[in-house]
């Protein structure tokens, strides 16, 4: 099984039960060691070998391609984080007076602010409440009208790791002109995801959750029938066709998604997140999304089970994702989440709820452990 072959990529304390992987991973072993040869190569002869650097580069964009199975590698731009990619998106597009975007109301800050920042331009933003329809789609497809120029979703919410059905989306979006974007950050790494039977327009997602990555690297995907739609908002030398030939002194922008890269790129999160999904492609995506959903299904069961807890998150198994969220009946959440800190349970509390969220590599083991310790504070 992928969760004991790989246990030694995760050399985390046994006094702890790591279950926060939708908020910040740990690094596997090759990272921490691909991160330190970096800094020792770094330190005793800076950029020697910089062309070495690049192919490092060239080949986390191909890990990228294969992790959202992109039409080609010129698809994918690598960011700073989710924002940045979200705003690349909002502020590139050449909105008017009227125009509407529409998304759920569940959605983390990143992918509600961006959008809600744009209302100074005349564009409305909708937030859905989800359980108004009879599905989650039918509730946001509910919400769109002729003025409806973009649906911004997760693929998975961040509170409750509801996943929605993004190809149905995706069709719908197609049929009636609609831009879909989505911030796969609480999916990516943990499920499997196909840009093209989606039809997204733009998928973000940063590699320090579910892609056990740094902090400060992400990639951005644009549909390459949208880069022209989308104006440069951040200029700079790497963004340009050429972008090597520093004594040019005309430029045009980089056919690729490169054009929205606007300078240097943070190589050594590059090194880390290259040696990260070196781990997930080595696993397998398909065997690592078993592991991760067979893990919440032990969860969600035990949460069922339990006479004093309340499931938060979905248990159909086409709606679950990594993430388990429950509260206790008899218990404010905030002091269980205390508790279960001061125990070594590394979770978190979201939309007062308990968030548990292992990943392929988490032993049953600790997940028995960590349910035996909630059992035992909601007794008391």
């Amino acid at each position: 099984m992928p969760n004991s072959q790989y246990s030694d990529e995760f050399p985390q304390r046994e006094d702890i039960i790591y279950l926060n992987h939708a908020a910040v991973a740990p690094w596997p072993r090759r990272t921490a060691l691909a991160v330190r040869r970096f800094a020792e190569e770094n330190a005793s002869q800076g950029a020697l070998d910089y062309s070495r650097w690049l192919q490092v580069e060239a080949s986390l964009r191909a890990q990228c391609q294969a992790l959202l199975n992109a039409p080609s590698v010129t698809d994918i731009a690598l960011l700073k984080n989710t924002s940045e990619a979200l705003s690349t998106v909002a502020y590139g597009l050449r909105w008017k007076a009227g125009d509407n975007v529409v998304l759920p109301d569940q959605e983390f800050p990143s992918n509600r602010i961006v959008w809600e920042s744009l209302r100074r331009f005349g564009v409305g933003v909708r937030k859905i409440a989800l359980e108004r329809g009879q599905s989650p789609e039918d509730a946001l497809i509910g919400a769109c009208d002729r003025s409806t120029r973009l649906l911004a979703v997760s693929s998975a919410q961040y509170a409750t790791g509801l996943r929605l059905d993004l190809e149905r989306l995706g069709q719908y979006c197609r049929r009636q002109d609609i831009l879909l974007c989505v911030d796969a950050i609480q999916s990516l790494g943990a499920l499997r995801m196909d840009v093209q039977a989606i039809g997204a327009d733009f998928v973000v997602a940063d590699g320090h959750k579910w892609m056990l990555g740094p902090e400060g690297v992400a990639l951005f995907y644009c549909r390459p029938e949208r880069r022209e739609a989308l104006d440069i908002v951040q200029y700079g030398w790497h963004m340009v066709a050429n972008a090597g030939d520093f004594e040019r002194v005309d430029w045009q922008l980089a056919d690729s998604a490169q054009r929205f890269e606007c300078g240097s790129l943070n190589m050594l999160g590059i090194h880390a997140l290259r040696a990260s999904l070196s781990l997930l492609l080595e696993v397998g995506l398909e065997k690592v999304e078993e592991a991760v959903l067979r893990n919440t299904e032990y969860l969600c069961e035990a949460i069922r089970r339990h006479p004093k807890l309340e499931l938060i998150s979905p248990h159909d198994a086409q709606r679950r994702s990594g993430i388990v969220s429950f509260r206790c009946r008899c218990l404010d959440p905030s002091a269980l989440f205390s508790r279960l800190k001061s125990a070594g349970v590394v979770c978190a509390l979201r939309n007062r709820s308990i968030r548990f969220s292992p990943h392929f590599y988490t032993p049953q083991a600790k997940l028995e452990a960590a349910m035996e310790l909630v059992s035992a504070y909601c007794a008391e």
